[in-house]
């Protein structure tokens, strides 16, 4: 083998790693969120819907199924029980009758915010042992990685 294959080899048993300990990390949060959620009266698929109407806004059952990458119909059911629990409501566009958007209400935007408030303490105690450097050196990135991913 020379330097070359050597160094490809290093490169990809890294690159294999990160990606191992990232899908690891994934599970381990969407199994923690899911404990929180636990205590609330709302399913996972409903608070990653209202999670994206938290961060951008109203929008359509369209947008929103573009975003979650679900079906408009299953979208739709979604809507229609968080509608029904009244964590969200449908209205009008004003600049068009015929749009139909996804308006956060006061208590969904009371669940998301403390679920996420919780996901944040939880990191906290997890990062505790971290050093200052370790923390701010880890949300650079971070911050590096997801805008990378996002240009793609």
């Amino acid at each position: 083998m020379n330097t070359e294959d050597v160094q490809n080899e290093m490169d990809l048993e890294t690159v294999a790693g990160i990606e191992k300990d990232l899908r690891y990390i994934a599970g381990l949060i969407k199994q923690k969120g899911r404990e929180l959620l636990s205590n609330y009266t709302i399913t996972p698929p409903q608070f990653v819907a209202l999670q994206w109407l938290f961060e951008d806004g109203d929008m359509t059952i369209g947008e929103l199924s573009n975003k979650m990458f679900l079906a408009c119909s299953t979208t739709t059911d979604l809507v229609d029980r968080m509608e029904k629990n009244e964590l969200v409501v449908r209205v009008k566009d004003p600049s068009d009758r015929r749009v139909v958007r996804i308006h956060l209400l006061e208590e969904g935007e009371r669940i998301i915010d403390e679920v996420i408030k919780k996901r944040q303490l939880y990191l906290m105690e997890i990062l505790r042992d971290f050093s200052g450097n370790e923390i701010l050196s880890l949300k650079s990135n971070l911050s590096k990685l997801h805008h990378e991913m996002r240009r793609e």
